[in-house]
């Protein structure tokens, strides 16, 4: 019998499997499916590139402290001086958008690699084990999965007070059980494939099983759950900001921006722009980040 040659296999689509395209294949295509991807993606990179980079706009001279008060005249309408104004406290709404953008990355980054961390590792345990620890698993997550994100959110930054680690804490334990979720069932779908019942019978360790042969299968679908997190997280920190539970005073941030802007739209002076900039860009970031998991989803 005539074994198949590698090239013989790899002549046939379905042979190649999707990491051996590549991620960039993925990609355009996804782009060419996808008008809108394209902006978001390069909305998203821009805020990232711009929130790490503000800290050395300002000491260049190119971006004023967002943090100083009183020194230029509150309520300043948009000009070429201060493009999206003053606030109620003489701050430069354009600089505290941009430091928002770095509060927010901060916390996005933050509280996903948390995420992961705990709900990737349970997911993999639970499904590929079963019996008792895959029970308790699955109560322990399924108790958290039923309270609301913001509620959590707002009992931990009553525990651990405020700062972009609390926030972190508040985004990873909201979301990491439904990686968990999505963890746990392609697991225990791979575990009775003939590969991996193979290199069980051959007596390879679980560790080994799981990260070589399947934890690789089932990392396509964290892309789109990254994304998902990555809204949440700025939804979620902004509610917090906005509750006055968020970050402390002396980091710029998007929520409590907006909060201090209701008391401008109280003196029924028309001053829409401390709301309506810091508005914008956590609508931008969330509409942003759900095209491009829309995108994923898709592909």
């Amino acid at each position: 019998m005539i074994e198949p040659s590698p090239t013989h296999l790899t002549s046939h689509p379905e042979a190649v499997s999707a990491p051996q395209l590549g991620w960039w294949l993925l990609v355009r295509r996804a782009l060419a499916r996808q008008p809108l991807l394209g902006p978001s993606l390069t909305f998203i990179v821009l805020s990232a590139v711009v929130g790490a980079g503000a800290p050395s706009l300002q000491a260049w001279g190119w971006l004023r402290d967002p943090t100083v008060f009183l020194d230029y005249q509150p309520h300043l309408p948009p000009s070429t001086d201060f493009w999206m104004g003053t606030t109620s406290l003489g701050h430069d709404v354009w600089a505290r958008v941009l430091f928002g953008a770095r509060a927010a990355w901060q916390t996005i980054l933050a509280g996903t690699s948390l995420a992961l961390v705990l709900g990737i590792p349970l997911g993999l345990l639970s499904g590929y084990s079963g019996g008792w620890v895959d029970r308790v698993l699955v109560f322990a997550m399924d108790t958290i999965y039923t309270l609301p994100g913001l509620l959590l959110a707002i009992v931990v930054s009553f525990v651990l007070g405020p700062g972009i680690g609390t926030a972190a804490v508040a985004v990873a334990i909201a979301y990491s059980p439904l990686y968990f979720r999505v963890l746990r069932s392609q697991t225990a779908s791979l575990k009775s494939r003939g590969y991996v019942e193979a290199a069980i019978a051959a007596g390879a360790p679980s560790v080994r099983v799981l990260t070589r042969h399947i934890f690789p299968n089932v990392l396509p679908s964290l892309p789109v759950l990254l994304t998902l997190n990555a809204a949440d997280a700025i939804l979620i920190t902004a509610a917090l900001g906005f509750l006055g539970l968020g970050l402390p005073e002396d980091i710029p941030e998007w929520g409590r921006d907006l909060r201090l802007a209701l008391e401008a739209f109280s003196t029924g002076e028309g001053i829409w722009w401390t709301a309506v900039f810091p508005g914008l860009a956590i609508a931008l970031s969330v509409t942003a980040l759900s095209w491009v998991g829309d995108a994923l989803t898709d592909d």
